[in-house]
């Protein structure tokens, strides 16, 4: 039997392992294993875990239509794995590869109970839409790149030649198993004991195919030069769908192929960010290190609870925050402005905000989301430069200028003129000049400063 274990791949297509199950020819036993290290402290409460769970419950959905067996599973994945293993004949293990600190140490010691029970393991890629070894040998290089562009150049030019088109095999096709009587009816029973109630996480009305064909039918022709303005949603919102595996990056990609050229390159760019993130966590010994490599005891952050709160006295970015707090959702353009004055006008460490944002982003990712504000604090493979420092005064007047984000979710400024409701108001959690000059200074002593031993 082969046992088949989900994680950020919350479909039941276009699945590499699900090819290869395919030919197999035998059973597999299906399983997603919520880890309750990744679901503590109410985390199932909050945007980022309310938004997996209501995935979860769609795949449950959708192996129940089409006659599928699907089981999730509550406790640590080895635990979990060694009482499948003792209670089904399974000789064969598949997943798919992730590759933050986290899924590498999950997946160390999955891998090393395989080898101790002499079980068959096959691992695929599927994150990202280039093979990374691949990819570097067709750029020729040893080293990877460390700036975007001539990555993004390289990038389109395999993607033309290599891409792997969206595969064709469902869940319908498989021939997936039940739980075994002994593993059910054992004291594992508790691994079948969740702490909330799934009855609370309803699926999204909207499926990721339906919202791709409603971006690309209203918004993809004005996307180059709206997608900024963030008062008017004209981004795809993808990420939330992506960012769990619920539609695949190979689909989105080919989907935006069949779209006319003039319209597709700036969305298809995004998705190349994407890989570039992907990119440097699996290729750059640093892009989970770099709070190890660089002093951040240099900073003296004051008044962390403001900017969480929204209530900083500078209107994008307490507008930003409360829209955060409310929805998880936040404009990209935003999830920069609102990074940015956190770590550079306010000097805290990237790290600080880094979680907060892992809790209460809907889309939360941590690859993306450690590769977003690496950048907008002058870390990681072609950062910001830690001179530039987005004004938030100056962002919030060119990209709403007429002060409509910023009434919808700041209504005690509504009736401000459209001049006035973009400038600080109360008493500010920092002067926006000095902060810049302050941090101006205090980054060039911290990059400067790069420790050579990043083991401590």
């Amino acid at each position: 039997m082969i046992l088949f274990i989900h994680r950020k791949d919350l479909r039941i297509s276009d699945l590499p392992a699900f090819e290869w199950i395919r030919k197999q020819q035998r059973p597999s036993l299906h399983v997603l294993i919520i880890d309750p290290s990744l679901v503590g402290s109410d985390r199932y409460h909050q945007h980022s875990g309310k938004t997996f769970l209501k995935h979860v419950n769609s795949l449950k959905e959708q192996y129940q239509h089409h006659q599928a067996h699907l089981h999730v599973l509550f406790g640590n994945p080895k635990d979990v794995l060694l009482s499948l293993l003792q209670s089904h004949p399974i000789d064969t293990l598949v997943f798919h590869a992730d590759y933050t600190p986290y899924a590498i140490e999950r997946d160390r010691s999955l891998i090393e109970i395989a080898h101790q029970q002499q079980i068959e393991l096959q691992i695929f890629d599927d994150l990202s839409l280039m093979h990374i070894d691949r990819f570097q040998q067709f750029a020729g290089k040893t080293a990877p790149y460390q700036v975007f562009t001539p990555f993004y150049r390289k990038w389109s030019n395999y993607l033309a030649m290599d891409a792997s088109s969206p595969l064709k095999t469902s869940i319908a096709q498989l021939q997936t198993s039940l739980l075994s009587e002994p593993f059910r009816m054992s004291n594992d029973r508790s691994f079948q004991n969740f702490p909330f109630n799934w009855s609370e996480f309803s699926v999204f009305e909207e499926t990721p195919q339906e919202r791709l064909r409603r971006f690309f039918n209203d918004h993809l022709h004005e996307y180059s030069t709206a997608r900024d303005f963030y008062a008017t949603d004209s981004c795809s919102n993808m990420s939330i769908f992506t960012n769990s595996g619920v539609i695949s990056a190979r689909e989105l990609y080919f989907e935006a192929l069949k779209q006319p050229s003039s319209m597709r390159e700036t969305w298809i760019r995004q998705l190349a960010w994407r890989d570039f993130y992907l990119y440097q966590a699996q290729l750059s010994p640093d892009f989970f290190r770099f709070e190890l490599k660089f002093d951040l005891t240099l900073l003296e952050p004051a008044e962390f609870s403001r900017w969480c709160t929204g209530t900083t006295g500078i209107p994008v970015i307490d507008a930003a925050m409360r829209q955060l707090n409310t929805t998880g959702e936040m404009p990209n353009r935003l999830r920069m402005v609102t990074a940015m004055f956190l770590t550079k006008n306010m000097q805290c460490p990237f790290t600080w905000g880094e979680q907060y944002f892992r809790i209460h982003l809907a889309d939360y990712d941590n690859i993306l989301n450690r590769g977003g504000w690496l950048w907008s604090s002058s870390f990681g493979y072609d950062a910001s430069p830690y001179f530039r420092i987005m004004n938030p005064v100056t962002q919030s007047q060119r990209f709403d200028a007429g002060g409509t984000y910023l009434r919808r979710w700041m209504p005690e400024l509504r009736s401000k003129s459209d001049k006035e409701i973009h400038l600080p108001y109360g008493t500010p959690v920092v002067d926006l000049a000095s902060s810049r000059v302050q941090a101006i200074e205090k980054y060039k002593l911290i990059l400067g400063g790069a420790r050579n031993d990043t083991t401590a």
